[in-house]
């Protein structure tokens, strides 16, 4: 697959088919990634990977404090506090693209909670991957981590998985810590969703819009 063509395709997947992802392919999707550039080589990446039994467990225990309104204690600012245009106007066009498509009305408020809930089960992906990083690292860290993960987006197309990364799989840390073994000397970031697209799945059918090239960009001759 080419670069180009693996760009223009990829997409965030709601919905997977219950097919089991080998470890040896999720290996190899990650050596691939961990080629990705990272301040004077730092490769501030850790992931734990999860499947079967750890998942059904670790996401019935996220879902649970998302549905009984726990605190959620994201470890750093994923969104500002204060909108303002186009950001805002761009989130809320991208929420009722969604909820159009699966026909959720605003007032249908159980349907819409339940399918925010699908967040904290990776959308019953077979593999959720959560990310961690070191608290000494600073924010140059975050911008490696970026690129590490589009590179895992992209090798996991390759080989014929889907993904969606998901900032509210980073919304529940101690809940992950505790059941992973993982320090309170490491952040969570976010996790991502992994395993094969449900193509026929209604919330995969939609593609969101992306800005012309002249819209964000300056040229300078």
């Amino acid at each position: 697959m080419k670069v180009a063509d693996a760009l223009r395709t990829r997409q965030s997947i709601r919905a997977f088919l219950p097919q089991a992802v080998d470890k040896a392919v999720i290996e190899e999707i990650l050596t691939l990634a961990s080629t990705a550039p990272s301040g004077t080589n730092t490769q501030p990446w850790r992931v734990a990977v999860v499947s079967g039994e750890s998942k059904i467990k670790l996401q019935s225990a996220i879902e649970t404090a998302f549905r009984t309104n726990q605190p959620k204690t994201m470890e750093y600012k994923y969104y500002p506090d204060n909108w303002v245009s186009p950001y805002i106007d761009r989130r809320r066009a991208c929420g009722l693209q969604m909820y159009s498509t699966l026909e959720i009305k605003r007032e249908d408020k159980q349907r819409q909670l339940d399918q925010w809930a699908a967040n904290y089960r990776a959308f019953d992906a077979p593999v959720m991957l959560l990310f961690f990083m070191d608290k000494v690292m600073e924010t140059g860290s975050y911008m490696d981590y970026g690129m590490f993960l589009q590179s895992i987006m992209l090798a996991a197309l390759e080989k014929g998985l889907a993904t969606c990364p998901q900032a509210a799989l980073g919304e529940f840390p101690q809940i992950v810590r505790e059941q992973l073994g993982y320090s309170d000397n490491e952040i969570l970031l976010a996790g991502m969703a992994l395993g094969y697209p449900d193509m026929d799945a209604l919330v995969n059918s939609y593609r969101t819009p992306r800005e012309p090239v002249a819209s964000f960009a300056r040229f300078f001759d």
